[in-house]
């Protein structure tokens, strides 16, 4: 109840939208038509589009709010949405939802995804196709796999194990957390949804999942799938390495600092001893000990008790104290000493 209140009574906050624009011309403009009038200013992101889809804006959307931005080069929906981030901090907005071009994203849901974060209950919100189960029957079966598989691997990468659906780009952001991110390291790409997840969990910020439908109209995506196995693999595995040595290394150590090492250790060791001798034994038909056998197999059974405890650890230290309310209470702590 104290964070639900923590808001309460405060001025409404400024909402901005980001839209990048890259090859959506026959759909952004019923994508900004949509937007409600809660919502301050619209960034609409040309990111050196082919389609001109900037100059496109200007000409067909005479909506006030709208603010076109260009990007010399293409950067991806990563560089087009760090270049929104940039200008809605420099105008002085609160919260900053990015929605896509494509009609793929309701901009009705918008409140949705903003109404966590006013009542601070949440830093960042984010869509989630996988709700509704009969929903899912939309989906085409390879994106349903894809995202199954991209989903557990951005749990053990971001630590938010509580989440589904991580390429998801609806998203909302409260700019107390968004002015601590280094916005020159998120990833520029595909990648990005994933690697701000990542970025969010070395603030501790509270990430709330907005159940929302799976629409698919006539878009095409230019993502595919056999080009970022490689590339999602290594940064998934870069990310989890980077968050285990931030959280569990360098700004405190616990218990589930010994376990990880530890139980890796004695499951390599029971793994690679107990093939040496299953090897041995085929090479000359003698029999293993009992002891060996032991010797091989209580390593792997303590060092997976050990890992299973290490992860059970990870899955309940996902956030729960929202960033912007900690900002809050130190901002007002400060002016109270002042």
């Amino acid at each position: 109840m104290e964070i639900a209140n923590s808001t309460h009574g405060a001025p409404a906050m400024a909402i901005a939208v980001v839209i990048p624009c890259y090859r959506v011309t026959r759909h952004v403009g019923e994508v900004i038509a949509a937007i409600g009038p809660e919502v301050t200013r619209i960034y609409a992101v040309d990111d050196a589009c082919p389609d001109s889809s900037g100059d496109w804006v200007e000409k067909n959307c005479p909506d006030p709010r709208v603010v076109v931005l260009r990007n010399e080069q293409n950067q991806g929906v990563g560089g087009a949405v760090m270049a929104g981030y940039r200008a809605a901090l420099a105008d002085g907005m609160d919260i900053v939802v990015k929605i896509d071009g494509d009609g793929q994203m309701d901009p009705r849901m918008l409140p949705d995804f903003v109404g966590p974060i006013e009542r601070g209950l949440a830093d960042y919100t984010k869509g989630n196709r996988f709700f509704y189960i009969e929903e899912l029957k939309a989906m085409p079966k390879m994106r349903l796999f894809g995202n199954a598989v991209l989903s557990l691997m951005a749990k053990l990468s971001s630590g938010y194990w509580d989440i589904v659906d991580p390429t998801n780009g609806y998203t909302a952001i409260h700019c107390d957390v968004l002015r601590h991110l280094p916005l020159d390291k998120v990833s520029r790409r595909y990648f990005f949804e994933t690697d701000m997840l990542f970025r969010l969990n070395t603030l501790g910020a509270v990430l709330i999942d907005v159940p929302m439908d799976a629409r698919y109209a006539d878009e095409v995506s230019n993502l595919k799938i056999r080009t970022i196995v490689g590339e999602f693999l290594y940064k998934h595995g870069r990310n989890f390495l980077k968050r285990i040595f931030y959280n569990y290394y360098l700004r405190g150590m616990s218990l589930a600092s010994l376990e990880l090492p530890l139980g890796l250790l004695m499951l390599v060791f029971g793994i690679g001893y107990g093939s040496y001798q299953w090897a041995k034994t085929l090479a000359t038909g003698v029999a293993a000990t009992a002891g060996t056998v032991m010797l091989s197999a209580l390593p792997v059974v303590v060092g997976l008790q050990l890992v299973l405890a290490f992860l059970a650890h990870d899955i309940s230290a996902v956030p729960r104290r929202p960033f912007q309310v900690l900002k809050h209470r130190q901002n007002a702590s400060r002016r109270s000493k002042g």
